[in-house]
């Protein structure tokens, strides 16, 4: 009897070995199921009107591509309804590190598709704003990160939740009619964060260390293997969707200046239209909190703590200044901003203003400028 359980058990272990020639490099499984991510306040959007938001047609949230159909009465392409959407023209457009879709579908066909996308992906979807065009998913783990060998393998397999790495993602999809008002873009950024342990090295702090979740860049590459996918998703030939995303040499599309009064700004070459979506991408990259838009005043109203009014910088990195990630102090000082767009002499100029639309002359104005233009570029 114990030889036939050890041969069970080795015969487990040779499969799962097998089986990590071939672990995919995105296998993502919602935080859902494991301890909330407390997310600071800041990067919460404003609590919105519930008859904007998509219910699910099941209990349980899994609602299909085909169910929202059936529920909404859309009308189904002829032929064979599991082939996937057959898109003629589907392009990718670039500028710098950032990337998006242009898909000649209208927004409201293009929306089911890619909220059927993001479920298929394994993400939890916790934000549906048809009529702004935003969709957003909960945060989860990419499994396919967890290092693989037999005993990992073979634990996974009855206790899922033995091993999980210490990095949550989530992705905002963006949809914008396209300029020449026949298509949708689709624009898909991503937030990450990985878990740091607070506390003294050997046990000096007597038990009160804690783990706590610090953000990580935005990862264009990672943003830009989803778009690949959705591309398929759309009846792209895998091939093709791997070369129109293959990277490019990347060239300036930005630069900082100063205007008026010394006022810090950006320039772009880009047009206004484009310039626009891609502030747009770039502050959902950031984590600003957008609180409103008016497209037609080139004006984006969000919210920003500046971590260096809570205390002076001297021992904190980079992303320990974006304090609109963590901290109470920052929840206080979380001040409310407007990204200005405006197109002059054959450019885009996108400048800082205070609430009331004045110039913001401090050195907030200074530190938006250089992370904006971090995307930008």
């Amino acid at each position: 009897m114990r030889m036939t359980v050890l041969a069970v058990l080795l015969t487990t272990l040779v499969l799962g070995g097998c089986s990590i020639i071939e672990s995919k490099k995105i296998e993502y499984k919602s935080a859902s199921s494991v301890p909330t991510l407390e997310v600071p306040p800041d990067l919460i959007l404003p609590s919105s009107d519930k008859r904007y938001v998509v219910p699910d047609t099941t209990p349980k949230g899994t609602a299909t591509y085909s169910a929202y159909s059936a529920e909404r009465g859309v009308q189904k392409p002829s032929g064979d309804s599991s082939v996937l959407p057959n898109v003629d023209k589907v392009s990718m457009e670039r500028a710098g590190s950032q990337r998006w879709l242009v898909v000649q579908m209208p927004p409201q066909e293009v929306w089911p598709v890619i909220k059927e996308f993001w479920q298929e992906m394994g993400f939890v979807l916790n934000l549906e704003l048809p009529d702004a065009g935003v969709m957003e998913t909960d945060w989860a783990e990419n499994r396919a990160k967890i290092p693989q060998d037999p005993i990992r393998n073979l634990l996974g397999k009855v206790l899922d939740s033995v091993y999980s790495t210490a990095e949550r993602d989530k992705f905002r999809t963006r949809l914008e009619p396209a300029v020449n008002g026949k298509g949708t873009e689709i624009y898909i950024s991503h937030r990450g964060m990985y878990e740091v342990y607070e506390g003294t090295v050997g046990g000096g702090d007597q038990g009160t260390g804690r783990t706590v979740w610090q953000p990580r860049p935005a990862d264009p590459e990672l943003e830009a293997e989803m778009l690949r996918r959705l591309m398929v998703r759309f009846g792209v030939e895998e091939t093709r969707a791997r070369t129109l995303v293959a990277e490019k040499p990347a060239e300036l599309r930005a630069s900082k200046a100063q205007g008026q009064d010394g006022v810090p700004v950006l320039n772009t070459p880009d047009s206004f239209d484009r310039a626009w979506r891609r502030v747009g991408l770039a502050l959902d990259r950031i984590g600003f909190t957008v609180e409103d838009r008016n497209r037609a005043a080139g004006v984006y109203y969000v919210r920003y703590a500046d971590a260096d009014a809570v205390s002076t910088a001297k021992e904190k990195g980079f992303l320990s200044k974006l304090a609109f990630w963590s901290s109470d102090d920052a929840k206080v000082l979380s001040q409310r901003y407007r990204i200005h767009v405006a197109e002059q002499a054959g450019q885009t100029r996108v400048s800082v203003l205070q609430d009331d639309g004045k110039p913001l002359k401090t050195e907030t104005a200074q530190r938006i400028i250089n992370l904006l233009y971090e995307q930008l570029k």
